[in-house]
């Protein structure tokens, strides 16, 4: 070994040892802090599984017995029970209330902003599926379809259009993609702008065919164009 190289390793060595004295003094430093810190992170941890286990867990299976009966309401049609319960069980608005930080909490406030759709109440149903944290992706699109249909009722066609093709581009499929593109395409039309609407009809051609919006898209297409 050369002793250009004897040289450059008796550096490196002496680096190294000089890092970890450094190291060692810092922790023989800073040794109470460093305990706190640890001892905090550690009492933070137990007391959230804790709170998970004796309180939110709990609370979930609560929850869950309280939305099986609104569940059974809302595929009943019945959204006025669903929403407001029955005087036995809980409706979505009182789960939203007393369960808030459950899945199912979460999970009604999705329910319950439907639920206000399908009756008429769309200011109601834009507040609670807003506050729906989506975590299914078929979901997710169709809680912004659904305010979009809100906005559509209300009258601001520019806005539902903006959450149509947010409908239609989240996680897109051959199910909710091209039917929320449909309706970006009506609402297009309802404003006269036929070719932005045969810009969503055609987006439908090429990429969804074989949906059913897809197979019969031709009408469309040329409707818009006959517009045009």
């Amino acid at each position: 070994m050369s002793k250009k190289k004897t040289h450059q390793s008796s550096e490196q060595l002496e680096a190294v040892e000089s890092a970890l004295s450094k190291s060692e003094r810092f922790i023989e430093e800073n040794q109470k802090v460093i305990s706190i810190v640890v001892l905090s992170i550690l009492g933070a941890v137990a007391l959230f599984m804790g709170i998970k286990r004796y309180y939110i867990n709990p609370l979930e299976d609560e929850a869950q017995t309280q939305m099986f009966v609104a569940e059974q309401y809302f595929e009943a049609d019945s959204f006025d029970l669903a929403l407001y319960g029955d005087g036995n069980y809980f409706g979505f608005v009182d789960i939203i209330d007393e369960y808030g930080i459950t899945k199912s909490g979460n999970l009604a406030k999705y329910y319950a902003g439907i639920s206000y759709l399908k009756l008429g109440e769309y200011e109601e149903a834009k507040s609670y599926l807003k506050k729906f944290n989506a975590t299914d992706k078929i979901v997710g699109a169709i809680k912004y379809g659904s305010i979009g249909d809100a906005y559509i009722e209300l009258g601001d066609i520019s806005k539902a259009i903006k959450l149509y093709n947010k409908a239609a581009e989240y996680n897109k499929n051959e199910f909710t993609s091209p039917i929320y593109l449909m309706k970006v395409g009506y609402a297009y039309e309802s404003l006269g702008d036929y070719q932005s609407a045969l810009k969503a009809y055609k987006t439908i051609k090429q990429e969804y065919p074989e949906s059913t919006e897809g197979r019969n898209i031709e009408k469309f297409i040329t409707r818009a164009e006959l517009n045009l």
